[in-house]
């Protein structure tokens, strides 16, 4: 006989069937025996547990162990032992003791390294469980205690479990329920600290610091407690991971792939000795599937860049845009106005060095720009190979062509029948039957799976019926591609009109999505439910990955035109803007402040839907909400680096409005001067008219709406001939009620103080800014000021504590995803270093630079790093290495932007000093004025101005003399 007190309190006989044990109070005597089977438990205690009101007499209990002595028959025996009672049961017979027993038999095999034993054992053990532990006796203090520590016990079971799924590899699949845990227990830290693990190995190291913060903050706000030991070193841990961006991957597989082994390896085979490779065919042949398996097999690393939503905002770099995202890159650093290059510019520097094969899918939208990014990626990279899908040749050199054709008839059933079990468990049919749909399907995989998906609700007779009907064909041979687009737009108006009036509406909405959206999204702009996107699910028209639904190309395609028959589209359009314009606005303000990291993956997500409803805006000559959605979406477009993704889009609407801004508007058209500053004649026409509308927000008692354009706004005026006005109006911010505002303030008037050559009240400045950055939580404004604060520490000698600084603001940079801009921190430490005498400490950094520059795509801060390693040959006598990195460090640095005035009159001068040291003197002097030179020109004349860009105190002397005899 078995007992089981994990959920409902229940006994089964040896041949499985239950034995009845009568009413609630039978149920509790039998429960509190069994909680430690075996030990005497006082009648006294049973009374007051089973009773606590104390109705229940000794001859009442007394009656309730007879009647179930009864119930449970010759095969159980409960004992009267003394003063109380006791069952007679092995510790293995009651659910709970065996529970244990395997629970800690798990523990045991997971802490000598048998993960998969433990794993088997911890799984039988929680199988267990049905339910709450001693479910019925709520009000027993007994129960309640020992229910306490089961669940905890379960717990602990579950996290070792989970801990040994994980250590087989099986990551994903642990995510989603890890999640759910940490939101039912956010405080228990090996929950936290197992998720951090898992999303860490599937490339979530952002989503993995976030759990971090999340729980760091339950703690001190509900126990006021820091997180364990253990937690720190794993936190510590992950933020030593290499701070890369993983390539977006293939789309997660929702089905099983049938039918074509030969082509994955026919493809594979191809890419091996061609560069460009492009699946050819129509919509619903299963191209994208077919590319996803390829990928899987690639040796290579592999990125995946989906096109299909993509729209070309008329500068050509929509593709070149969608690669940077894909690879995790930003196309700017945090410090806004930063050097020029184009999004392929910084693509030919990322990529020029990695083995990848490059996955560009659907690129008939935009075949052209496609095609133009292919071929020019090729030429610059050539360790790069491209797989392209397109329904047409992108006509460039060196292509090679691959037509994808519908399943063979034997696939295409085992397909059918494969998705028609997934609706009707135990789906059987006549496989000739299933083979005469398919024929009459052409068998295309999408329109087979549509049809299948139909056989929830249909027998396979009536699909056949109705499919004939609809097709009118009776051909089994496969047509031309035409006539299979024809088939497939019929299978898809098929079913599409089985839809219900609900779920037509639902379906034709959703396409006005770009990328996907979550469920709370979709509901909002379809105006419709959980149950209906469900169910559009369920057949196919919909398709769930990652907590995000998206809808197949083709049937967009044809849900789009159905749009624009019922008259909807200009309404759900207007739907899907507001809806993004709401969630921009609401997460504009946790952008400055510790959430920003909880935020940023949410917002990435929704991307290609902010460029989709600010170029519908746009074009729609909506201008309030334009200037509103790219207001509201700024702070996050500077801070992910993705503000010249909105630039064209800005600059055209500024064309449209002219100089003057709409009423009650001032401060989104000044966002959107900056947003669209990209353009130097855009800028320079707007500026005095976005000053004044800044101006005007933030001059009176309530602060402005938009406190992220602050910071921007200064720094893109650096540098202009009256810069003084921005200066101005940052530096009087110091008494904002806003406090974000307020850091901004103190960090502005830094630099007033630095432009005295005052450099203590500039220091305190600084510091009272980085201090509210942090306290405030914001990782961009606090790494911005922790790097001025590193520069004076160095420049006053103080190395130690310049090191520390950079180290700190490395830390944030990295959590923010920043490459570029954490490759400029390592030069900085590196410049440190050699000050502080620790060449090697150098070296280590300037090489690290020089690779996530590399990855980065930026050259400018490649140039940095080379110059940096010239110096250590240099300081070594390796005249020739100094040389040649010197030489290499000019050829990347951009000699017309400020930032990097620094570097390159350090090369400059470097190559004076190689040429002095070869007793070179004629070389020299021209180097030296060469560096002079280019300090002149970057506005810098002043002694102690030039050795800020830390040159040894001689040559910045003698530097200075020769720019002011110019």
């Amino acid at each position: 006989m078995r007992f089981g007190i994990l959920g409902e309190t229940r006994v089964w006989r040896d041949d499985g069937t239950e034995v009845p044990l009568g009413g609630p109070a039978r149920r509790a005597l039998l429960a509190l025996l069994l909680i430690r089977p075996g030990q005497v438990v006082p009648s006294d205690r049973l009374i007051e547990e089973i009773d606590p009101d104390g109705v229940l007499s000794a001859h009442a209990l007394q009656s309730q162990v007879s009647r179930l002595r009864t119930a449970l028959g010759p095969a159980a025996a409960i004992e009267r032992s003394g003063a109380g009672y006791r069952v007679v049961a092995a510790d293995d017979d009651v659910d709970a003791c065996r529970f244990e027993r395997l629970a800690g038999q798990g523990r045991t095999a997971l802490r000598d390294g048998e993960a998969e034993r433990a794993v088997t054992l911890l799984r039988e053990a929680l199988d267990l469980w049905r339910g709450p532990a001693l479910a019925e006796l709520t009000e027993s203090e007994t129960a309640q205690a020992a229910a306490m520590r089961l669940e905890e016990l379960r717990l602990a079971a579950l996290e070792d479990r989970i801990e040994g799924e994980l250590r087989l590899g099986e990551h994903r699949a642990a995510i989603a329920e890890l999640r759910e845990l940490v939101g039912r227990h956010p405080l228990r830290e090996r929950l936290a600290g197992l998720l951090m693990r898992a999303l860490s190995a599937e490339g979530g190291q952002a989503e993995a610091l976030v759990v971090f913060e999340e729980t760091r903050r339950h703690l001190a706000e509900e126990l006021g407690a820091d997180p364990s030991p253990e937690l720190v070193a794993l936190h510590r841990e992950l933020l030593s991971v290499d701070p890369s961006p993983s390539p977006a991957a293939p789309p997660a597989p929702l089905t099983s792939f049938v039918g074509r082994d030969e082509e994955v390896a026919e493809v594979a085979g191809l890419l091996r000795v061609a560069r460009l490779v492009t699946l050819l065919g129509p919509g619903g042949v299963g191209k994208t599937r077919l590319s996803a398996e390829v990928a899987g097999v690639a040796a290579d690393e592999v990125c995946f860049v989906e096109l299909a939503a993509l729209a070309t905002p008329g500068d050509g770099a929509g593709p070149a845009r969608a690669v940077l995202g894909a690879l995790g890159l930003r196309e700017s650093g945090l410090q806004v106005g930063d050097g020029p290059r184009t999004p392929v510019d910084r693509l030919i520097a990322a990529l020029s060095h990695r083995v990848l094969l490059l996955v560009l899918d659907n690129c008939e939208h935009v075949v052209e720009e496609a095609a133009a990014l292919a071929a020019r990626l090729l030429a610059a990279c050539p360790r790069l190979r491209v797989l392209a899908t397109s329904r047409e040749p992108l006509g460039v050199i060196g292509e090679h062509l691959y037509q994808v054709r519908p399943l063979d008839g034997e696939a295409a059933v085992r397909l059918f029948t494969d998705r028609a079990r997934a609706v009707r468990r135990g789906f059987a049919a006549d496989p000739r039957r299933v083979r005469r749909v398919c024929a009459a399907l052409d068998d295309l995989p999408l329109a087979v799976e549509l049809a299948a998906a139909r056989l929830r609700s249909l027998d396979l007779g009536e699909l056949e019926g109705r499919l004939n009907d609809r097709l009118a064909i009776a051909s089994r041979g496969s047509r031309p591609a035409d006539g299979r687009h024809r088939t497939l737009r019929s299978v898809v108006a098929w079913s599409w009109d089985m839809l219900t009036e609900p779920e037509r509406r639902a379906a034709r909405r959703f396409t006005v999505f770009a990328g996907g959206a979550t469920a709370e999204s979709a509901r909002q702009v379809c105006g419709t439910d959980a149950e209906t996107l469900e169910s559009l699910a369920d057949k196919s028209l919909l398709e769930v990955s990652r907590g995000r639904y998206r809808m197949l190309e083709t049937i967009r395609a044809y849900g789009t035109e159905r749009l624009d028959e019922a008259g909807d589209r200009e309404t759900a359009l207007r739907a899907h803007a507001r809806h993004v314009l709401e969630l921009v606005r609401t997460a504009d303000p946790h952008l400055r402040r510790a959430e920003q990291l909880e935020w940023l993956p949410l917002l990435v997500a929704e991307h290609e839907n902010l460029l989709a409803a600010v170029r519908w805006a746009v074009e729609a000559r909506e201008i309030a909400t334009a200037l509103e959605l790219l207001a509201a979406a700024s702070a996050y477009l500077w801070i992910r680096g993705a503000s010249a993704a909105v630039a064209p889009y800005a600059i055209g609407l500024l064309g449209a409005l002219g100089d003057t801004p709409p009423d009650g508007l001032g401060e989104e058209y000044a966002t959107c001067v900056l947003l669209g500053a990209f353009d130097r004649a855009t800028w320079l026409r707007h500026r005095a008219a976005a000053d004044r509308a800044l101006a005007a927000a933030w001059s009176g008692d309530r602060p402005g709406r938009y406190p992220a354009a602050l910071l921007p706004w200064m720094m893109r005026n650096v540098g202009e001939s009256d810069a003084q006005a921005a200066f101005t109006l940052l530096s009087a911010q110091h008494d904002s009620p806003e406090p974000w505002v307020r850091a901004v303030a103190r960090f502005v008037s830094g630099f007033g103080a630095l432009g005295a050559r005052d450099v203590a009240p500039a220091e305190r400045d600084f510091g009272a800014a980085a201090e509210e950055f942090r306290v405030l939580g914001d990782r961009w404004g606090a790494a911005l000021t922790l790097d001025m604060l590193a520069g004076l520490a160095g420049g006053r000698g103080d190395h130690a504590r310049a090191i520390a600084l950079t180290d700190e603001a490395l830390t944030l940079t990295g959590r923010l995803g920043a490459l570029e801009d954490s490759a400029d921190l390592l030069v900085n430490r590196g410049d440190y270093l050699v000050a502080a005498g620790d060449a090697e400490g150098a070296r280590a950094d300037y090489a690290r630079a020089a690779d996530l520059a590399r990855d980065a795509g930026s050259t400018t801060c490649l140039g940095a790093a080379l110059r940096g390693l010239g110096d250590i040959a240099l300081g070594e006598g390796a005249l020739d290495e100094a040389e040649r990195r010197y030489a290499e460090a000019l050829e990347r640095i951009d000699p017309h932007w400020i930032r990097s005035l620094g570097n390159r009159v350090r090369a400059l001068a470097g190559l004076g000093r190689v040429a002095e040291a070869r007793g070179d003197h004629p070389t020299a002097g021209t180097r030296y004025r060469e560096a002079a030179e280019a300090v002149a020109a970057g506005g810098v004349a002043a002694p102690d101005a030039l050795r800020q860009l830390g040159l040894p105190g001689a040559l910045s002397d003698a530097l200075a003399e020769a720019v002011s005899r110019r």
